[in-house]
């Protein structure tokens, strides 16, 4: 009898990148749409693109607080005496003209006053009476926002597939849009699966464990502003795990599971996904998370995720999430820089697939470092709630010695 090495690579695993690749191709966005309040347009997906109906700014107006004049009336060299003729503040235009040898007092936003072309720093003035001496060197336009040079009118404020942030609703509110056209949430179902899960509130029964799964995902997919449907934990029983799939692919645009798609005999996943729809892929080369199950029942999309906790939450945010972005209609979709740092402590790997460890990334006063968790199995929940970033190993990496650079993906915008 031949023993295998369960972390050896096999090449019938997918590639990382190829699966990623596969499920990206295959997913569409979504149609429908609707016209919503702009308070209510946060973490939502534009429709079509916002064009600016005016000029931002609507006018030529003062950066700073200070003095609009002529640049003309400088001396090249030393200073110059000007007669303060008004003022001028935010919303309160001056209602003449700058002529020879004038300037007006100015406060930041107001629109500039006819025939001056810069303004010059309160700070740098020195004022008598009515007349204010201006140091030399002042240049045309300095300290001058143009109109229409944030936005001219006509020209595209934002583009359809974006996903509505904090600076985005104070863009289109500075453009006096009340409603958006959005994108329809996409709908997406949960389920987890196993006769050992149990859900919180009850005790633990022999061999049970409690469902963190569906908590961990039902988080995740509230940041995405989807539809959750929760539809609980099912039981390994053919009948009862293709009675929920059903209804879940009626449901949703997307379902997504945790657990039964390993080589158990009581994995029914893949078994399920292959008599009701198609399965694209259900191996990929990475570690943790293997067993991990794409593919489509009835009009939905199946991503069948990993039992374990860890394995669950590298699947979904290393490839999971950007699917639903795209069926979402987010475009283009969001891109996650890895970082380089050195790796203080040594690490094992074989080649032939792409490793997530869970690690630390620190600022030791000598620049910045990383170092892997002790504990890196995929049912060690605390490892990663512990770490700030996924060291990431690429699948032709092989042992990383200490102080050898490395991979670094931050938690922080993507968990």
């Amino acid at each position: 009898m031949t023993i295998t090495d369960p972390d050896a690579a096999d090449a019938s695993w997918l590639p990382i990148a190829d699966a990623r690749r596969t499920m990206l191709d295959a997913v569409r966005p979504v149609t429908g749409w609707e016209s919503i309040p702009l308070s209510d347009a946060l973490g939502r997906v534009l429709d079509r693109d916002v064009v600016a109906p005016f000029d931002v700014p609507a006018h030529d107006n003062c950066a700073m607080d200070g003095y609009a004049l002529r640049a003309a009336d400088l001396a090249p060299a030393g200073g110059t005496r000007l007669t303060v003729v008004g003022t001028a503040l935010a919303g309160k235009a001056f209602s003449g003209s700058v002529g020879a040898g004038q300037a007006v007092r100015v406060m930041t936003g107001a629109v500039l006053p006819p025939g001056a072309d810069l303004v010059v720093p309160q700070e740098s003035t020195h004022a008598e009476g009515d007349t204010v001496e201006f140091p030399a060197g002042a240049r045309v336009g300095q300290n001058v926002r143009r109109a229409g040079e944030d936005l001219a009118r006509g020209q595209a404020a934002l583009r359809a597939g974006r996903r509505i942030g904090p600076a985005d609703l104070g863009l289109l509110a500075s453009l006096g849009i009340a409603e958006v056209a959005v994108r329809r949430r996409i709908r997406v179902a949960i389920v987890s699966t196993g006769d050992e899960i149990a859900s919180i509130g009850r005790a633990l029964g022999p061999g049970e464990i409690y469902d963190s799964n569906r908590y961990t995902l039902t988080a995740a997919l509230r940041r995405l502003d989807v539809e959750l449907l929760d539809l609980g934990v099912v039981r390994d029983d053919p009948v009862a795990l293709d009675h929920a799939f059903r209804n879940a692919a009626e449901a949703a645009d997307a379902v997504i599971t945790s657990g039964g798609v390993s080589v158990g005999e009581a994995d029914f996943v893949k078994q399920l996904m292959t008599r009701l729809g198609a399965v694209h892929f259900w191996k990929i080369a990475i570690k943790p998370g293997r067993p991990m199950a794409f593919g489509r029942i009835g009009n939905a999309w199946l991503f069948g995720l990993p039992g374990n906790p860890v394995a669950v939450m590298v699947s979904f945010y290393q490839l999971v999430i950007d699917v639903l972005h795209r069926l979402a209609g987010v475009d283009p979709l969001p891109v996650r820089p890895l970082l380089t740092a050195p790796c203080v402590a040594p690490i094992r790997k074989g080649k032939g697939r792409t490793e997530f460890l869970r690690a630390l990334l620190f600022d030791d006063g000598d620049g910045w470092k990383v170092k892997p968790g002790a504990q890196q199995g995929s049912g060690v929940l605390r490892s990663i709630a512990e770490a700030n970033c996924f060291i990431v190993l690429p699948e032709d990496q092989g042992n990383v010695a200490a102080g050898e650079a490395v991979q670094v993906q931050l938690f922080d915008g993507l968990l």
